[in-house]
């Protein structure tokens, strides 16, 4: 048994904040929390203890694109990346591609949590089962629809968890079924549907959002399109990119009021560019210019980010004016619990995965645990 003790600050659990807390620890899991501090205590100076952040959408870091290194050394280190930033546990995202591509990203993931590679719980398929009217900065050569053998792909048991975003007027809403049916956490994203189309898509067993508002049909009042559909749902997660370029904040403050606030979980929709030193890369072919924290292709479309999920509750507080409680849950607990991970993950409990990212008083990164031993 170890212990994790501190003081002088605040210490985020479900029931409470603390200003001194003691973790005992056991095998990577917090066995008891005491509301005091040893003597021996870090000094958190006003900074925060918070449940490690849980990211679903990581398109790369440290310089790597995860289509580009489907590999259990690319993943390591994308995952690396991110620990810096408070992040304990990720999905692996791959943009559009290939099947031999999204096989491969798929295997990797398997052998990477066969490997024990810290924080990886998962992998995010974003695409290509998508609408070329929203495409983004995906490239359209590589959609197509979701035939047998996608079907096939997607739907074979994995180690970890599995998190599809498709455009639901592309597919059947019995083939949405048999991927929900199947275990696939499956999203809305890149779509162009009407609001009928995305209400049965939610029916159909959707129980998340990519993006809100990005790459998707608008409200409008005679036609609330997927938006509509995604504020007028109270139950499925989605995900808000809280960056200040992909969402102007007023209609993220809105959808916050609008439904359940547990129900909205903070992504980075991070690109090689975040922990790297080197921020410009490519991306199937295609240079990505990044600058001031927005990375776009060479049109001007928004190419992912350069967002960390550190930035993000920083931002999910300053920006939409959030308690740094209230971010902490869309950063983890959240996360957690769209991914049916809330009996290891997502809040600073007795019983709970002993991963925690401690932040400075104006919420920057100063270390992350991962049961309870530092990563980063």
């Amino acid at each position: 048994m170890t212990r994790h003790s501190f003081t002088n600050g605040h210490v985020v659990t479900p029931s409470d904040t603390l200003d001194a807390a003691t973790f005992e620890v056991e095998n990577g899991v917090i066995t008891a929390i005491h509301a005091v501090a040893d003597a021996d205590a870090t000094d958190l100076d006003g900074g925060w203890v918070m449940p490690g952040f849980i990211d679903t959408q990581v398109n790369g870091g440290g310089g790597v694109l995860f289509n580009d290194t489907p590999t259990v050394e690319g993943i390591a280190a994308i995952a690396a990346a991110h620990a810096r930033y408070g992040t304990t546990a990720l999905l692996p995202t791959l943009i559009s591609d290939t099947p031999d591509v999204i096989g491969r990203g798929l295997d990797a993931v398997d052998a990477a949590i066969a490997a024990g590679v810290p924080g990886v719980v998962g992998i995010h398929v974003e695409g290509p089962i998508l609408n070329v009217a929203r495409k983004g900065i995906h490239d359209a050569a590589r959609f197509r629809l979701l035939d047998d053998e996608m079907l096939a792909l997607l739907s074979a048991p994995r180690r970890g968890k599995v998190m599809v975003t498709l455009a639901p007027e592309q597919v059947p809403v019995e083939r949405i079924a048999a991927l929900a049916e199947a275990g696939v956490l499956v999203c809305l994203g890149h779509t162009d549907a009407d609001y009928a189309t995305a209400t049965a898509a939610f029916a159909a067993g959707v129980t998340g959002v990519t993006h809100l508002y990005n790459a998707m049909s608008p409200l409008k009042h005679r036609a609330p399109g997927v938006v509509g559909a995604c504020l007028d749902n109270q139950t499925a997660y989605c995900g808000i990119i809280v960056d200040g370029f992909h969402v102007d904040d007023a209609p993220l403050r809105i959808a916050l009021r609008a439904r359940p606030a547990d129900r909205f979980m903070l992504v980075t929709d991070a690109m090689p560019c975040v922990g790297a030193e080197t921020k410009d890369f490519v991306m199937q072919g295609q240079h990505i210019h990044v600058e001031g924290g927005r990375a776009v292709g060479t049109d001007g479309t928004l190419a992912g980010s350069d967002l960390d999920m550190a930035g993000a509750v920083r931002g999910a507080v300053t920006r939409l004016g959030l308690s740094p409680e209230e971010a902490a849950g869309l950063a983890a607990t959240s996360p957690a619990a769209f991914l049916g991970l809330t009996h290891e993950r997502g809040t600073l409990a007795v019983g709970q995965r002993a991963d925690w990212a401690i932040l400075t008083r104006d919420l920057h990164p100063a270390s992350t645990w991962i049961g309870a031993q530092p990563v980063a």
